[in-house]
């Protein structure tokens, strides 16, 4: 065990073992009560009370929590009972006006606006696949997503609808194209503005009542297809199913509660009276930590989503306080922007309860900062990918503080194993590939029949990640298996030279890949972005990392940037540029 020497644990805990919470949380009666079900052919353990589909989960969440805002995006305020009346209204339009069948795919491509869900959960209640679509793809991203799904219609908003209107004649299967927050006439009976259909988002609360449309839903009908986020390669679209997307809650949930069991606290009940809690989202809704592990779940729980129109920590500071906001994170950066902000102390952000964030490997020292800034605040760290429908294992609260360096425990319907180079399971503390089984994986890449074969085997997810499990379940990740760098013969495993220079108190975000060279075939090459105020020498850096570290995993070269480290729109740092960046200037 990792004990992080800068947060002390309280005395007594955990007053209970994983074991004992597990047991505890899924015997019989209980919320996370589990049952054996067959899933395309594969027996496994999935939760006997999660919602049979995400149809069921909006209509009683919306039922709920009517009254309250849902999602808030500058000064448009859209509560849970107004965003039902638009989505029936979509829902409907897009069987009957369009002309839409079940199965059939429905491309969202926007930027974090309130019409964003609208367009998501109407294709979940009339039995469509809702694909989401990368914000940040130039034309031919979008044309390759289109064509690859075969979408019929695409909801974009204007800026998406420039990049996809030259490429249109090459996507056969578009048929129709519904743009958001529309102020142009495109004169085409094919483009249709979305407030012709719904209106305006601040006028969804006077839309009339309208059933949703009839048809028959099961839990193990798809639902979604998300891009993955590979920085190199044509992105793979991931099929989802209804039973995996409503999973992922009962993951995070699961977690949660078991790290109230090992606290000795009892686990709170929330309903329509108490006090509503409030995410600030940081991510896009077109990525599974945006639509699975906060759009979805906001159903169950009634918290409010506040959207930015761009991500900047200097703006996010008065919307925590406006909008009293109780959780906030995406990546470790993120979190460590609003932390380490010149103006942080000139707003009240008393409300905040939890930074939770994963992604990309954090500094120790993260955890007792946002502990010291927020008083009885909680971190929370955690792993998944698309292919997991986000969340499948979390650290928090006393057990991150516990062990820093681990991505946590699975779900409760989670297992997850540890696999060798010979193909066979390897002992807890050894390094092998992580592989993922439970109702909360995805079914298939679409249309990639190949790339299916190798990532999905009889329930698990082959996820690429090299990783180690402790005795008691603990995952913790070691590195891509495809970014491993190898000096000399010697593997080198990028993630554990980031964590030691996370641990030196000048660094706020850090990369490590492979530069090339001559002799060895590849050296150590770090970026590092510096906190601000804070001033650190790369003779210094090495000197740190050599004190940690064997000589060979010391990088030879390091670099500063003033600026955030390039990331794609999932949050994941670019090494493909930073590796470019490295081969550029050696070259010179």
């Amino acid at each position: 065990m990792s004990i992080n020497p800068v947060a002390a644990l309280p005395e007594g805990w955990p007053v209970m073992s994983v074991e004992q919470a597990n047991a505890a949380l899924t015997a019989p009666g209980s919320p996370f009560e589990l049952e054996m079900t067959t899933i395309h052919g594969v027996e496994m353990e999935v939760y006997k009370n999660a919602y049979p589909t995400l149809r069921a989960l909006l209509e009683h969440g919306s039922a709920t929590w009517a009254p309250r805002d849902m999602v808030v995006f500058e000064d448009e305020r859209v509560t849970f009972a107004a965003h039902f009346k638009a989505v029936a209204h979509l829902a409907n339009a897009f069987v009957t006006t369009y002309g839409l069948k079940k199965g059939d795919r429905v491309a969202i491509c926007m930027r974090n606006y309130p019409q964003w869900p609208v367009a998501f959960w109407a294709c979940m209640v009339a039995g469509l696949i809702a694909t989401p679509l990368n914000s940040w793809w130039k034309g031919e991203e979008l044309e390759y997503g289109l064509a690859n799904s075969g979408c019929r219609l695409a909801v974009l908003d204007p800026q998406i609808f420039e990049r996809v209107q030259e490429h249109w004649a090459k996507l056969p299967d578009l048929e129709h194209v519904i743009i958001a927050r529309c102020e142009d006439e495109y004169g085409d009976p094919n483009i249709t503005g979305l407030e012709e259909l719904i209106g305006g988002a601040k006028s969804w609360a006077n839309l009339p009542e309208k059933a949703l449309p009839e048809l028959d839903i099961q839990p193990d009908d798809d639902a979604t297809i998300m891009y993955s986020s590979g920085t190199t390669g044509k992105p793979k679209g991931v099929l989802a199913t209804h039973r995996a997307i409503i999973s992922n809650i009962f993951n995070s949930m699961g977690n949660q509660a078991r790290a109230l069991l090992r606290r000795g606290d009892p686990i709170p009940v929330n309903g329509p009276d108490e006090p509503q809690k409030a995410t600030l989202l940081s991510v896009p809704f077109f990525h599974a930590t945006g639509a699975f592990a906060v759009l979805v779940p906001t159903l169950h729980s009634g918290q409010k989503i506040v959207t930015m129109y761009k991500w900047d920590a200097g703006e996010a500071l008065p919307i925590i306080e406006k909008e009293r906001i109780t959780v906030f994170g995406g990546v470790p950066a993120i979190a460590w922007q609003v932390l380490e902000h010149p103006d942080r102390d000139k707003y009240d952000l008393s409300s905040v309860e939890g930074v939770s964030y994963g992604g990309a490997p954090s500094a120790p020292e993260l955890v007792a900062t946002i502990k010291r800034t927020f008083k009885d605040a909680h971190a929370a760290n955690g792993w998944g990918m698309t292919e997991t429908c986000a969340t499948a294992t979390v650290n928090l609260a006393e057990d991150y503080i516990a062990r820093p360096q681990s991505a946590g425990l699975p779900g409760m319907a989670m297992k997850l194993k540890v696999v060798g180079s010979d193909g066979k399971e390897v002992a807890p503390g050894e390094i092998g590939e992580l592989w993922c089984f439970g109702p909360s994986n995805a079914r298939l890449y679409w249309n990639r029949p190949e790339a299916t074969a190798e990532t999905f085997i009889d329930g698990w997810v082959v996820t690429g990640d090299l990783a180690k499990l402790d005795e008691e379940g603990y995952v913790y990740l070691v590195d891509r298996a495809k970014d491993m760098l190898i000096r000399g013969g010697e593997n080198i495993y990028c993630i554990e030279v980031e964590n030691v220079l996370y641990e030196h108190p000048a660094i706020m975000d850090a990369a490590v890949v492979g530069i090339p060279d001559k002799v060895l075939g590849e050296e150590v090459g770090a970026v590092v972005q510096l906190k601000p105020g804070k001033t650190a020498s790369e003779q210094e850096l090495r000197h740190f990392v050599a004190s940690k570290l064997a000589a060979f995993k010391v990088p030879k070269k390091i670099e500063f940037q003033t600026e955030p480290l390039p990331r794609n729109a999932n949050g994941k740092i670019l090494k493909g540029e930073l590796r470019e960046h490295f081969a550029q200037t050696t070259a010179a």
